[in-house]
């Protein structure tokens, strides 16, 4: 079960570095011109961050953890920190889809939001990891 753990934070470490640095990459991106080399290479930044880093990691993030939550009997022990964190999982995988969402729509050249809207949407994931780690570590409830 320690290589269970250990590979399960080493998933989430990985799928959350994913979550803290495409919003960023959004940022830069907004600020390059439709069509220009910059604006390309981070397509290619972000489709790629996506894709082959954070869509695996999240993955078995889930597979793992729910592995984890099971064979420890946290869906029925009536842990309340347990559900807490599982809703925040469940808030970060939203935060996954709509970054998800949005390289979609910078690749089609399609992207209307501001700089400041990335920024902003970049502090959901970070809000919610502190949470994560706090209930985990804690279990002040």
């Amino acid at each position: 079960m320690l290589w269970v753990k250990a590979f399960h934070v080493i998933a989430v470490m990985s799928w959350m570095a994913g979550l803290l640095y495409l919003p960023r990459l959004m940022v830069y991106h907004v600020e390059a011109s439709i069509g220009s080399e910059k604006s390309e290479t981070f397509k290619i930044m972000e489709r790629r961050l996506l894709k082959a880093i954070m869509n695996p990691a999240m993955l078995v993030s889930w597979v793992l953890g729910l592995w984890l939550a099971f064979s420890q009997g946290l869906f029925t022990s009536g842990e309340i920190w347990f559900y807490l964190k599982f809703l925040s999982v469940i808030a970060m995988t939203i935060f996954h889809m709509i970054f998800a969402k949005h390289v979609r729509l910078f690749a089609a050249d399609q992207n209307e939001k501001t700089g400041r809207y990335y920024r902003v949407l970049n502090e959901g994931p970070t809000v919610l990891m502190i949470a994560i780690v706090v209930l985990v570590i804690v279990k002040p409830l």
